[in-house]
C-alpha cells in the first residue's frame, strides 16, 4: 500500500483519537461541576465560602457583637500560649513511676539516649488524633532546650535506623513509610496495619559508639513507644510480627530487642532510666522490680511540644505530679476482660436474613474493671494483689514529701454531701510541689445483693504548687446519692443500702494515707432512687432501659441472662472467651439487624408543623432564650423542610447556612488532641493525649486547656469540636485509648467536665463522644459490632462520664435581652452538642437507640443540646432510626448517604426537633459573633465559585469555537472538492 492510500486512515485514526480525547474532556468537566456541587458545603470549607454580607437593624449601630473576643492580638499569640500550655499539662501529666533517688539529674548532664523510640517518638495517635511532625518538639530536642548534652554519635545510629518518609494518605493524614517497620495502625484496614516493636538490634550499635558512652555517662534514657490508632486495635498476639517471638507474647510487653537494649544500658551505665512513651498501659513488672533500673517516668503521647517537660522533670526544674490514670496490672492476660476483646462473628447472621455480618463483644466483667476488679479481688482472696498488680490507680512520686490532715469534714444526710477538708503540707526540704488528694468509698457488700468494687473513686483534689513547709486546705466532695449502685434485676433503679459506708482518703486506690482513718458514714435504711423518691440530679426517675442488652447470648444461657462476674463466687463467674453457642444469635438478635424501613414507623395521628411562614425571627433573637419557650416554635415555622434536610444529610465539618433565618454556616472539626482538620488543611495545636491530660488530675488546668482550644477555635474560624472522648479504657489493647481519658469513670467525666466549660467560655460548641460503650476499634464499621452488657454496668461505668459533663457543666452566656443593646447575662449548661458511636448497644445502633438517645440522654439528664453521628458512610446507620431516637444530623457527604423519609409526618416533626436542638446550640456558641438583633445575613459568591463559572464559560466558548471552525473547515473542504470535481 502506497503512502497516498495511508494517509486517509491515518486521518480517520486521528479523528477518531480527538473526539475520544474531546469526550473525556468533557465528562471530567461535567463531573467536576457535579462533584463541586455535591460537595459544595466542603468546597467552602477548604477552599473558602464567600464573604458574609452583615445588614444590622437600624438603630443598632454601636451595639457589641462578640460574645466571645480572642484573648490575643493574633494568631501567632495564640500558638505560643497554646504551646506553653502544652507544656503545662505535661509537666503536671508525665509520671514518675520509680525513683531510687537517680533523679533529678544535674542540670547540664551529658547523657546518651538509647532505644529506636528516642530518634522516632511516638506523639499521638493514627485517624483523627494524628500529629502533624511539621512542627513538633522531638525527645532530643526537648533535653536539649533544657540544658542537657545528648550523645550524637549514638544519636544518628538510631536516627538513621528509624528514617522514614512521610506520605499523604487518602484521607489527609500523614503516613510513615519506614526503612525498617514499626507499628502502624491503618485507619479500619486492619490488613494493612503492621504491628511491629520495630526497636533496634543491640548489634547495630558501632564500637564507637559504645565507647562513645564514656563521655555521656551521667545517665543511659531508654525509650520505649507504643502508639495507637483510630480504626484498629494493639495486637494480643505478635505471632509474624516478632522474629524473636514466644509464645503468648503481645504487643504491650517487652519484646527481646527491647529487653537486649536496657541490659546494655545496665552493662555500660552507672544511672539507667527508661522512659515509657504510651498512652498505652505496658507491663511494667520487670522494670519495676529490676535494680538495675533506677527510674521510670511515663510520657504518654506529649503531643507537639510536651518533650520539653520531660526535661524540666529530669533536672528538677519541675517537681512531677501526675497519677497514673489506669492501673497497671502484671500480666495483662488475666485481667477479666482478656477474653472478651477482640473479633467475634455470629455465624448466622449475614446479608442472606439480616443487614449483613454481624460481630459481637460481651462485658461479662461487669462493673470490675480496671482497679475495681483488682481491689475487689485481692479483698476477696481470689488474688494476690503485689504479684497481680505493679502501680495502682491513682499512683505517682515526687521529688518531695507531703503530710495530710482531715481538718474539717461535713457528713450530710442522705440527700446531701459528705465533704472532707484536708490540709497538705510540703514536708521537703528542698522542692516545692503539687499534690493529689484522693477520696474512695467503700459501700456494704451483701453476698447476692447488688455487685460492688471494694473501692470506688469519689473525688480527688490537686494543690496549688507548695514550697517546702507551705500548707493549703483542699475539699473533696461526694454527693450521698453518688453512693448508690444500680439494681437491675429487682428494684430496677438505683439502690443506696442500707449499712456503713466507709469514706477513703486515699494515695492510692490501694493505699490509704497513712494517719488518716477510714469515715465512717451510716445510712440507716435503704433508698431506693424510683418514681416517689428520685434522685436529686435526675429530671425524671431512672428505671431499666437496656434489657435487650442485657439478655441472653444462647438459648441454653442460665436463667436468659449472660454470665457476669460476681464478687460473690469470682472464681465460677469469672468471664470465659465466647462458645460456639455463643457465636449463634438468637431470633431476638437477628431481628436487631434487620434494615430500618422508615415507612414502618410512621404515626399517622401525628399533625403537619407549619413551615415556610414569615414571623419575623432571626436565630440571633433566640440566643439566651431557653429550649422550651414558645419562640423557638415560631422560629421553627419558618424554615422550610428542605433545608432541614441539606443541613442534615451534609454535615461533615460542617453545617450549611439557613439564610431565612440568619443561620450561618458552622465548621466543625476534630480531633481529641486539639483542633484537627483530619480531612483538610486547618490545623490547631497538637496537645497532649487525653490520657496524660487526666494523669494532671487538675480540673482547673484543663479548664485553661479548654479556653485556649475555645481561641484557637476563634482564632480558625472553628465552631464545633468533635471532642473530647469519653470512652473509658475497658482493655489495655483498645486501640484508641490515647484518645480517652482513663479506665475510670468519674475522674474521665470530672476532666471532661473542666474542658467543656473552658471551651464554652469562649463559645465553642464541644461534641463529647462516643457516645455510648465504644471501647474497642476491631469490627467498629463492620456493620456496627454489638455490645452486650447488664445495665448496672452500662449505668454506672460506661455512660458516668457523659452523664457527669451533661448535668454538671455550667457556663456564662451573654446576650442581648433588651432593645438597648445592653449585654445580659445568665448561666446555662455548658453541654450544647453530643456525639453518637459507631457500634451497637446489644443489636441496635446506638445512634439508633431511643433508650440511649432521647430516654437517657435527654428525659433523665435533661439534655437540651444537639446530637451527631460518628462519620455516617455506613449502611446499617440508618438516618432516619437515627433522627428518630435522637441523633440529629449526619457526619456524611450529601452522596454518601441518603434520608429515606423526607415527607411523613413522622419524618417532618423528627426533622423539626433536631433542627430545635441543633439551631440552639448554634445559637448559643461563638457562630454569633459579630450578630446582634436584627441583624439580617447573606454570603457573596464564594471566589472558587466564581472561578469555576468562569472556566466553565471560557471551556465552553472554547468548545463552541471550535465545533463552528471546525464546522467552517468542513464547508469549505466540500467547497474545494465541488470545485475539483
Amino acid at each position: 500500500m502506497n503512502s497516498k492510500n495511508q494517509q486517509p486512515t491515518i486521518k480517520k485514526k486521528r479523528k477518531i483519537i480527538r473526539k475520544v480525547l474531546l469526550s473525556v474532556f468533557i465528562i471530567i468537566v461535567i463531573a467536576a461541576n457535579l462533584l463541586l456541587q455535591v460537595f459544595e458545603a466542603h468546597a467552602n470549607l477548604y477552599l473558602g465560602r464567600g464573604d458574609v454580607i452583615i445588614n444590622e437593624a437600624e438603630g443598632t449601630n454601636g451595639w457589641e457583637s462578640q460574645y466571645y473576643p480572642l484573648d490575643y492580638e493574633n494568631e501567632e499569640e495564640v500558638i505560643s500560649a497554646s504551646e506553653e500550655m502544652i507544656e503545662e499539662i505535661s509537666n503536671e501529666g508525665f509520671v514518675l513511676m520509680k525513683n531510687n533517688g537517680v533523679l533529678p539529674m544535674a542540670e547540664q548532664s551529658k547523657v546518651t539516649l538509647l532505644g529506636r523510640n528516642s530518634a522516632d517518638p511516638v506523639y499521638g495517635g493514627s485517624g483523627s488524633g494524628s500529629v502533624s511532625l511539621d512542627t513538633v518538639v522531638d525527645m532530643k530536642t526537648g533535653l536539649l532546650n533544657t540544658g542537657f548534652e545528648i550523645n550524637e554519635e549514638v544519636y544518628s545510629i538510631l536516627e538513621e535506623y528509624a528514617g522514614f518518609e512521610t506520605e499523604l494518605t487518602s484521607t489527609g493524614s500523614e503516613k510513615r513509610v519506614y526503612n525498617n517497620p514499626k507499628a502502624d495502625i491503618i485507619m479500619d484496614r486492619p490488613e494493612d496495619s503492621s504491628y511491629y516493636i520495630g526497636e533496634m538490634p543491640i548489634d547495630n550499635y558501632t564500637q564507637e559508639a559504645i565507647d562513645s558512652f564514656t563521655n555521656y555517662s551521667d545517665a543511659a534514657i531508654v525509650s520505649i513507644g507504643r502508639g495507637g490508632g483510630e480504626g484498629g486495635d494493639l495486637t494480643t498476639d505478635m505471632a509474624g510480627w516478632d522474629e524473636n517471638y514466644e509464645e503468648g507474647q503481645h504487643q504491650l510487653e517487652l519484646n527481646y530487642d527491647e529487653r537486649e537494649t536496657i541490659e546494655l544500658a545496665k552493662e555500660n551505665f552507672e544511672n539507667v532510666i527508661v522512659v515509657v512513651n504510651s498512652s498505652a498501659a505496658l507491663e511494667m513488672g520487670d522494670l519495676e522490680e529490676d535494680e538495675g533500673v533506677d527510674a521510670i517516668v511515663w510520657v504518654g503521647s506529649p503531643g507537639q511540644t510536651g518533650f520539653n517537660a520531660l526535661g524540666n522533670i529530669l533536672n528538677g526544674s519541675v517537681n512531677p505530679s501526675g497519677k497514673t490514670a489506669d492501673i497497671y496490672p502484671a500480666d495483662f492476660t488475666k485481667d477479666p476482660t482478656f477474653v472478651n476483646f477482640g473479633s467475634y462473628q455470629y455465624s448466622n447472621i449475614s446479608d442472606r436474613n439480616a443487614s449483613g455480618d454481624a460481630f459481637f463483644v460481651q462485658y461479662e466483667e461487669g462493673v470490675y474493671i480496671g482497679y475495681r476488679y483488682y481491689e475487689t479481688a485481692a479483698e476477696e482472696g481470689f488474688i494476690d494483689y503485689d504479684e497481680a498488680v505493679v502501680y495502682p490507680f491513682g499512683h505517682g512520686l515526687s521529688y518531695t514529701t507531703f503530710d495530710w490532715e482531715v481538718v474539717d469534714q461535713q457528713l450530710g444526710d442522705v440527700d446531701g454531701e459528705i465533704t472532707v477538708d484536708v490540709e497538705v503540707t510540703n514536708t521537703g526540704d528542698t522542692y516545692s510541689g503539687k499534690e493529689v488528694v484522693q477520696l474512695y468509698y467503700s459501700a456494704p457488700y451483701y453476698e447476692g445483693g447488688i455487685e460492688k468494687s471494694e473501692v470506688v473513686l469519689g473525688d480527688f483534689a490537686k494543690t496549688s504548687l507548695l514550697a517546702p513547709g507551705e500548707s493549703e486546705i483542699v475539699s473533696v466532695i461526694i454527693a450521698v446519692e453518688d453512693m448508690a449502685s444500680y439494681d437491675y434485676e429487682d428494684n430496677k433503679s438505683y439502690v443506696l443500702d442500707e449499712g456503713e459506708y466507709e469514706i477513703l482518703i486515699q494515695n492510692n486506690s490501694h493505699e490509704l494515707k497513712e494517719g488518716i482513718e477510714p469515715i465512717v458514714y451510716t445510712v440507716d435504711n435503704t433508698h431506693i432512687y424510683d418514681e416517689s423518691n428520685t434522685r436529686t440530679s435526675d429530671v425524671v426517675a431512672v428505671t431499666n432501659q437496656f434489657d435487650d442488652v442485657n439478655r441472653l447470648f444462647t438459648d441454653t444461657a442460665e436463667e436468659g441472662k449472660i454470665l457476669n462476674m460476681s464478687r460473690n463466687d469470682l472464681a465460677t463467674t469469672f468471664p470465659t472467651a465466647p462458645t460456639e453457642e455463643d457465636m449463634k444469635a438468637d431470633e431476638q438478635i437477628i431481628e436487631g439487624f434487620q434494615p430500618y424501613v422508615a415507612a414502618e414507623h410512621v404515626d399517622l395521628d401525628e399533625e403537619m408543623p407549619t413551615a415556610d411562614t414569615e414571623n419575623g425571627l432571626q436565630l440571633i433573637n433566640l440566643r439566651g432564650v431557653p429550649f422550651d419557650d414558645p419562640a423557638w416554635d415560631l422560629l421553627l415555622d419558618q424554615v422550610k423542610t428542605e433545608d432541614i434536610v441539606s443541613v442534615i444529610m451534609d454535615g461533615a465539618y460542617n453545617t450549611k447556612p439557613i439564610e431565612s433565618i440568619g443561620k450561618p454556616a458552622t465548621v466543625d472539626l476534630d480531633g481529641p488532641a486539639g483542633i484537627s482538620a483530619f480531612m483538610g488543611d486547618i490545623h490547631g495545636t497538637a496537645y497532649t493525649s487525653e490520657v496524660v491530660m487526666a494523669s494532671t488530675f487538675n480540673t482547673y488546668l484543663l479548664y485553661q486547656m479548654g479556653q485556649m482550644i475555645g481561641n484557637e477555635a476563634i482564632s480558625l474560624g472553628v465552631n464545633g469540636w468533635y471532642a473530647p472522648g469519653l470512652n473509658l479504657h475497658r482493655n489495655q489493647f483498645a486501640g484508641r485509648n490515647f484518645e480517652y481519658y482513663s479506665e475510670d469513670p468519674v475522674l474521665s467525666g470530672k476532666i471532661a467536665q473542666a474542658v467543656v466549660e473552658g471551651t464554652s467560655s469562649k463559645g465553642l460548641t464541644t461534641f463529647i463522644k462516643h457516645y455510648a460503650l465504644n471501647d474497642q476499634e476491631t469490627n467498629r464499621v463492620n456493620n456496627g459490632v454489638s455490645t452486650w452488657a447488664n445495665e448496672q454496668a452500662i449505668r454506672e461505668i460506661y455512660l458516668k462520664p457523659f452523664e457527669m459533663v451533661v448535668k454538671n457543666s455550667k457556663t456564662i452566656l451573654e446576650y442581648h435581652a433588651d432593645d438597648d443593646g445592653v449585654l445580659d447575662e445568665k448561666e446555662m449548661n455548658a453541654a450544647t452538642a453530643i456525639m453518637s458511636s459507631f457500634n451497637r448497644v446489644g443489636s441496635t445502633w446506638a445512634g439508633g437507640s431511643h433508650a440511649l438517645m432521647q430516654t437517657v440522654l435527654r428525659d433523665e439528664w435533661g439534655f437540651d443540646g444537639v446530637a451527631v453521628s460518628d462519620f455516617n458512610l455506613y449502611d446499617y446507620m440508618y438516618v432516619n432510626q437515627g433522627i428518630a431516637a435522637g441523633t440529629d444530623y449526619n457526619i456524611t457527604f450529601a452522596s454518601n448517604k441518603t434520608i429515606e423519609d423526607t415527607e411523613s409526618v413522622t419524618a417532618v416533626n423528627d426533622l423539626r426537633k433536631s433542627a430545635h436542638r441543633l439551631l440552639y446550640a448554634i445559637a448559643n456558641s461563638n457562630t454569633m459573633n459579630g450578630i446582634i438583633p436584627g441583624t439580617t445575613i447573606s454570603y457573596e459568591m464564594a471566589t472558587w465559585k466564581k472561578v469555576q463559572i468562569i472556566v466553565d464559560i471560557v471551556i465552553i466558548l472554547g468548545l463552541i469555537t471550535g465545533f463552528v471552525i471546525n464546522r467552517r473547515k468542513k464547508q469549505k473542504q466540500v467547497i474545494e472538492s465541488n470545485e475539483a470535481i
